[in-house]
């Protein structure tokens, strides 16, 4: 199983990005996925998370009313829409797959054994 993070890049506050997630070699649409991110000297943090029917999403406190995850799972692809991105937003997004089909969304990192290699973000103040 692969997971492809792209979209990531150079913006200033305010601005927005779209980050978008291909999952291959596997299942995608039977999977919670989630997006976390690390920035600079600190640890993974969850960002958000969205059920394999994409019936439940959950976000993090700090991204709550700017970000929105969605799906397409006749394209294998989640897609994080990040708007009014703020400079404390700067990091490297990171997509993951759930471990176990049909699982609810977790926070945990330890629920998630597919990850993909990561896409920098860096807003501008």
């Amino acid at each position: 199983v692969q997971l492809q993070a792209s979209g990531g890049g150079l913006v200033q506050a305010g601005g927005s990005l779209r980050l978008a997630c291909v999952v291959s070699g596997g299942t995608f649409s039977t999977y919670t996925m989630s997006w976390f991110r690390q920035a600079p000297g600190k640890e993974r943090e969850f960002i958000s998370t969205i059920t394999w029917s994409g019936g439940t999403t959950l976000y993090a406190d700090s991204v709550k009313g700017r970000f929105t995850l969605s799906r397409d799972n006749a394209k294998s692809t989640m897609y994080l829409q990040m708007n009014n991105l703020k400079p404390e937003d700067t990091a490297v997004y990171y997509c993951a797959r759930k471990r176990g089909m049909y699982g609810l969304g977790s926070q945990r990192l330890n629920d998630y054994d597919y990850w993909g290699q990561g896409t920098q973000v860096t807003v501008s103040s």
